[in-house]
């Protein structure tokens, strides 16, 4: 099976390591993965987006035109991407930013508070960590273990303090889709 994902926002939410990370855990998980970045002409508060592939056949191609999933943290965002979604795939939605409806019937819409937990949480910044444990839940393409390990095994060293936040906001994401 293989899963093509489009994660996107402004710059600044972390949507390049949610990209990061989940092709991490498809590592750990023994799937094929490609990672691939997409920044617009300013870094925090412009656009950025990545397309990640997990599979278990080789990655022919790390371009993502037709996700089988989006992720959107910003309105902008959503306008871009939620057009592209294969029918039948899904798309998950910040709406703690996102108050406009996809337009879509096609497809599973999972609407995720991820602000509004992060802040639940004492840290702004693990909205991203929201958003990846409901895309892990909702899409099946990597657990939720290789998720949690590949957060484990990539958090630099001085930010290992904020590991258990993380791997809550990982969990409450996922709770999110459940």
């Amino acid at each position: 099976m293989t899963h093509e994902f489009i994660m996107a926002g402004f710059g600044g939410q972390g949507v390049m390591l949610m990209g990061q990370l989940m092709s991490y855990a498809g590592m750990f998980d023994g799937k094929h993965v490609s990672w691939m970045p997409s920044y617009g002409p300013e870094m925090r508060g412009g656009t950025a987006n990545c397309s990640v592939v997990v599979s278990d056949q080789p990655v022919a191609s790390p371009v993502v035109t037709e996700p089988t999933c989006a992720v959107v943290m910003n309105a902008p965002s959503l306008d871009k991407f939620a057009p592209t979604v294969v029918p039948g795939g899904c798309l998950l939605i910040n709406s703690s930013l996102v108050t406009a409806d996809p337009g879509r019937d096609d497809v599973k819409v999972f609407k995720v508070p991820a602000n509004e937990i992060a802040n639940e949480l004492g840290n702004s910044r693990v909205a991203n960590m929201v958003m990846l444990g409901a895309v892990a839940k909702a899409t099946g393409a990597v657990p939720m273990e290789r998720v949690e390990e590949a957060l484990a095994k990539k958090m630099p060293a001085r930010h290992k303090h904020l590991l258990d936040t993380n791997l809550e906001a990982l969990r409450r994401g996922a709770a999110c889709v459940e």
